[in-house]
């Protein structure tokens, strides 16, 4: 394998230290900022995630503020709950753990959220923000993406970009962080047609379709940044039977040959979505006091 693995797993934990010491700057000021996790039901996945979440936060030197709801739980108690935790002075950032259950339309209670809480990017205004390109909290995981790609190559300007994918939790809004770095971008996605030529043409290379390791090392262009998103749990029988293991939306071992940098699945882009959430808690504590964010290099390298 020629390509530089990009170690997502140190770079987090780097991007966590800078923002402790952020968050310790804010402390002289009397400021603590305060993240408030809700989730509904008791999916083991998700209550691993919000545990590491509040942990992470308590680490860093942040108030975690953590709400677990049962699966019964209606539309109105939840939209009730954001309601507390929008007026909470002690609240910066509000995330609402998803998937919710079928009861919940998961678009109103993101909506529900007050912008300037919404560290999780997803409500319409700060979608709406970033489209237009206007500062306001960045969806966690593309910026993540990003500030894996800028560790390597730190102005993206004039690359070719494919982000293949159109959700808008990833796709969409990683387009348009990129389009803010001056990249030129082609959103893909399963049914492009001649998706593989398509990948070709990248220079960085964004995978975000879910589907298990869909894109060949044959896709990916030789000396290419390749960023893969994906998370998918397949069989492993070599490991015994029943086993699984988790693979990325990239063929890892093909696209390694080819590419210049990528980052592995496990251990690539999945622990910058904490990482960044932290971030977004930070800034929305400095921006709801009207505070200057402290001066933290956010996309140095995990070095």
């Amino acid at each position: 394998m020629s390509a530089t693995i990009i170690d997502g797993k140190a770079y987090a934990a780097g991007l966590r230290s800078r923002i402790a010491g952020a968050v310790q700057a804010l402390a002289g000021q009397g400021v603590t900022p305060g993240l408030a996790v809700v989730i509904v039901g008791e999916d083991p996945a998700s209550q691993l995630y919000v545990k590491n979440k509040a942990r992470q936060t308590v680490e860093i030197g942040m108030r975690s503020f953590e709400h677990t709801l049962p699966a019964s739980t209606g539309e109105a108690e939840l939209l009730d709950l954001v309601a507390r935790l929008n007026a909470d002075p002690a609240v910066d950032g509000i995330l609402v753990q998803l998937p919710l259950p079928k009861q919940i339309d998961a678009q109103k209670v993101i909506e529900a959220i007050d912008p300037a809480k919404d560290v999780d990017g997803f409500h319409p205004i700060n979608a709406g923000r970033l489209m237009t390109g206007v500062p306001g909290l960045v969806s966690c995981t593309p910026l993540g993406c990003l500030l894996l790609a800028q560790s390597v190559r730190r102005d993206l300007a004039g690359l070719n970009a494919v982000v293949v994918g159109r959700s808008n939790i990833v796709g969409k809004p990683m387009a348009h962080l990129l389009i803010a770095q001056s990249c030129t971008v082609t959103v893909a996605h399963s049914r492009t047609k001649d998706l593989a030529d398509v990948c070709r043409s990248a220079d960085l290379l964004v995978a975000a379709v879910g589907r298990p390791e869909m894109v060949r090392g044959d896709w990916v262009k030789p000396g290419a940044i390749v960023i893969d998103v994906g998370i998918n749990r397949v069989p492993n029988p070599a490991a015994g039977e029943g086993k699984t293991k988790v693979v990325g939306d990239v063929a890892y071992a093909e696209a390694a040959r080819v590419a210049s940098a990528i980052t592995p699945v496990p251990g690539g882009v999945g622990p910058m979505t904490i990482a960044c959430l932290l971030r977004n808690t930070l800034e929305a504590a400095c921006l709801r006091r009207g505070l200057t964010m402290p001066a933290v290099d956010f996309a140095a390298s995990a070095g």
